[in-house]
């Protein structure tokens, strides 16, 4: 909305930073009001309106360095990725406060997806290289039931890794933004952005953990809210090879430095892994959203494995300092620059250039509520699904149910409850 003379800075993605603080922003209000926090939230959504383009774009990269190179680079770029953390943002943000002026943002966003994206001859038959957008559209068609958007995240998870290849084409073209130099030369590494094969036919966890992750959930998503026995099975193929053959005991995932990837069954070595806090946390969704389609206690093993150790050791007790990775072993002498153990910290650190860890442990503690309880309509069915102390009344089941103790200390917790229904 102003002319701006600064450069863009920070990462192409730098965007959903602010949309994590946001999303994070709306669940402790749903906790506990602050008007201050309420008033810096109002404050950056107001500044997100002014940024919207007239046709509802937005991204700061790309309208401040390079307007006319949208969507030519889905692969690396990250404007989907940056547009479903708005989307989640704006659903949490207003289911909290009632405001609608951020919903109305991410909508708008949403509808030139829904316009731009799909099968047609006018529209770009692609998906994007880091996934998100299609779990956050499943989260805006929760909230509005606007069809379209339900059908968009369908499209993108059943679109990709199908032949010809939508990444490998992009890069082909004479068009193609080569955001990284040198990189319209370099073969795309589909396994990396799970790509290599239609979502049905993967056997195994590939490539970059968060995205991944990112991706199976959205799978669980669709599979739980269209019952597509198929894709649960999927889902549950993929989920037992990470969980089997591919995770640390701390619940850590993506073994590999390079590339954040997963590498291959049972290569778990204990000093030079990597382990991204954000993969512990995509990992605990994933889970959480098969624990809502099978309604067992073995994902809910896994929720509560990595709240306790693969997302906890991500920061520290006051809050202030966070890993980005996670080894199961360090040697500080040996975790220097410029070799094989340069991204192990052997502290904590302020934070990071690539800020994706910080918020997103910000969000995930704030909405610790979602991983306690979890309620079955058709069942008419309250689940416990973490023993952590809290208070739930569920109009739905006709119950007021207490949880209190300390599981952490002593593995007891006690349960007091009333019911106004059979």
């Amino acid at each position: 909305g102003e002319t701006v003379t600064e450069p863009f800075q920070g990462f192409v993605f730098q965007d959903s930073v602010l949309y994590k603080w946001l999303e994070a922003v709306a669940y402790l209000l749903a906790s506990e009001w602050d008007e201050n926090l309420f008033n810096q939230a109002e404050y950056a959504i107001s500044l997100i309106g002014k940024a919207q383009e007239e046709d509802g774009y937005i991204n700061t990269y790309f309208s401040l360095e390079n307007p006319d190179k949208r969507w030519k680079n889905l692969c690396d770029c990250h404007e989907l990725y940056c547009a479903g953390h708005m989307f989640e943002a704006a659903v949490a943000y207003t289911k909290t406060t009632g405001t609608r002026d951020f919903l109305a943002i991410a909508c708008r966003f949403a509808d030139l997806l829904v316009e731009t994206f799909g099968p047609e001859a006018n529209q770009i038959h692609g998906y994007p290289g880091h996934e998100e957008v299609e779990l956050a559209l499943v989260r805006l068609w929760e909230l509005t039931e606007k069809e379209a958007y339900l059908n968009l995240a369908k499209y993108f998870i059943n679109e990709r890794g199908q032949a010809p290849n939508y990444l490998e084409e992009e890069r082909a073209r004479d068009d193609f933004f080569a955001f990284y130099p040198g990189s319209k030369a370099h073969k795309v590494i589909l396994e990396y952005h799970q790509a290599h094969k239609p979502v049905l036919e993967q056997e195994s966890a590939e490539g970059h953990a968060v995205r991944a992750t990112y991706l199976y959930q959205a799978m669980a998503d669709l599979a739980y809210y269209t019952d597509d026995e198929k894709l649960k099975m999927q889902c549950e193929q993929l989920w037992n090879n990470i969980v089997k053959t591919q995770m640390y005991v701390t619940g850590g995932i993506g073994q590999s430095a390079l590339f954040e990837r997963f590498s291959t069954s049972y290569d778990l070595p204990n000093q030079p892994n990597y382990s991204e806090t954000c993969a512990s946390i995509g990992l605990a969704n994933f889970s959480r959203r098969m624990g809502d389609i099978f309604h067992d206690g073995k994902y809910d093993d896994i929720i509560e494995l990595e709240l306790y150790n693969g997302i906890a050791s991500g920061i520290s007790l006051d809050g202030q300092k966070f890993f980005y990775v996670n080894p199961m072993e360090v040697w500080p002498k040996a975790a220097i620059p410029h070799t094989s153990k340069e991204h192990i910290k052997p502290e904590r650190q302020g934070w990071f250039p690539c800020a994706c860890c910080p918020p997103n442990l910000a969000r995930t503690y704030a909405n610790l509520a979602s991983y306690i309880w979890s309620y079955d309509s058709p069942e008419n069915t309250l689940f416990i699904r973490q023993y952590i102390a809290s208070e739930i009344v569920s109009e739905a089941a006709g119950v007021e149910l207490e949880m209190h103790g300390e599981y952490a200390k002593d593995a007891q917790m006690r349960l007091n409850l009333s019911c106004s229904k059979e």
